[in-house]
């Protein structure tokens, strides 16, 4: 659940939409008009899509029923008045609701794999699926070791999924305490053919897990503070605030899954966890905590790693 954010400043005139409905002809005129409009709107990027571009072209690549690398080949060719209504319908609400485009296509994308998602649950982001593209590598020497792994805080079961396509030998619990996010996460994990590998379970972190030990637990829980939840753009407010709020100091769930995690691990069990930008608060509330940070594409600050040979005995 990481938050990147990218301000956009507005003025567009209130019949820019009307005249690009009437005016514009193909692909590219459509992709064009909404990369500007979207540079001259009060716009924040943070949901998976860095860029405008990157954003007018998922909406408008849905709007056309087309596949995320079919752009170039469309470019040129001529829309319908109905396929040109579609996309800037799309451009419209973006910019007037700031709802994030993943909400509008119901579609949100890690690597190579995409999900359904709603405003149940929060668009996936987490550097945690970078690492598992490699396995854990090198944290993890043979992925055919791993047979139980456990997703805390599982929301739309997007890393869920990911684990089970990366530790093909492992069943998979995957937790969460909203019944609505579980329901968007049973979607995905029937869509990926893996209702007899992944469980999910309606608990409140290791609650309902009755003493399970599992080889890999990760987790993405809430880490915003209580005063970064006060001052969110828009666009997060549409996303449900307990997947968010990790209190004052962004720690709350993460020091409740520290406390608990240990006798749910095997004895060479790893627990990862993605902590967003609260690793001088994690380092001051566990000092004697070994752990290794990982490096991600947001550099080594954002994600901790945990042995189980490393926590307190007891």
């Amino acid at each position: 659940m990481t938050i990147k954010m990218n301000l956009i400043q507005p003025t567009v005139p209130d019949d820019t939409l009307e005249q690009a409905a009437a005016e514009l002809c193909t692909v590219r005129d459509l992709l064009r008009f909404s990369v500007s409009y979207f540079n001259q709107s009060d716009l924040f990027l943070g949901h998976g899509l860095p860029s405008a571009y990157d954003e007018a072209s998922h909406l408008i690549l849905h709007a056309l029923c087309l596949v995320p690398d079919q752009m170039e080949l469309f470019m040129d060719a001529r829309l319908t008045r109905q396929e040109r209504t579609r996309i800037l319908h799309l451009i419209e609400r973006r910019v007037h609701e700031k709802i994030p485009a993943a909400y509008l296509t119901h579609e949100a994308w890690l690597g190579d794999f995409n999900f359904y998602v709603d405003e149940r649950v929060i668009i996936p982001r987490s550097f945690i699926a970078e690492l598992l593209q490699t396995g854990l590598s090198p944290w993890v020497t043979d992925p055919d070791d791993i047979y139980q792994a456990l997703d805390l805080c599982t929301g739309s079961a997007c890393l869920a999924i990911l684990l089970a396509h990366a530790f093909e030998n492992a069943v998979v619990d995957a937790c969460d305490i909203s019944l609505p996010a579980l329901e968007v996460a049973h979607r995905n994990v029937a869509n990926y053919d893996l209702t007899n590998r992944v469980n999910l379970v309606y608990s409140n972190l290791f609650a309902q897990l009755n003493g399970k030990r599992y080889d890999l637990i990760i987790s993405n829980p809430p880490y915003v503070k209580t005063e970064s939840m006060a001052s969110l753009p828009e666009e997060y407010l549409h996303e449900p605030e307990i997947a968010l709020a990790g209190g004052v100091d962004g720690l709350d769930v993460i020091r409740n899954i520290i406390s608990h995690a240990a006798r749910h691990l095997t004895k060479h069990g790893l627990l990862i966890l993605e902590i967003g930008h609260n690793r001088d608060a994690f380092e001051e509330t566990f000092p004697k905590l070994p752990c290794t940070w990982l490096e991600t594409s947001g550099g080594d600050q954002f994600v901790v790693m945990i042995k189980r040979g490393d926590f307190p005995a007891g």
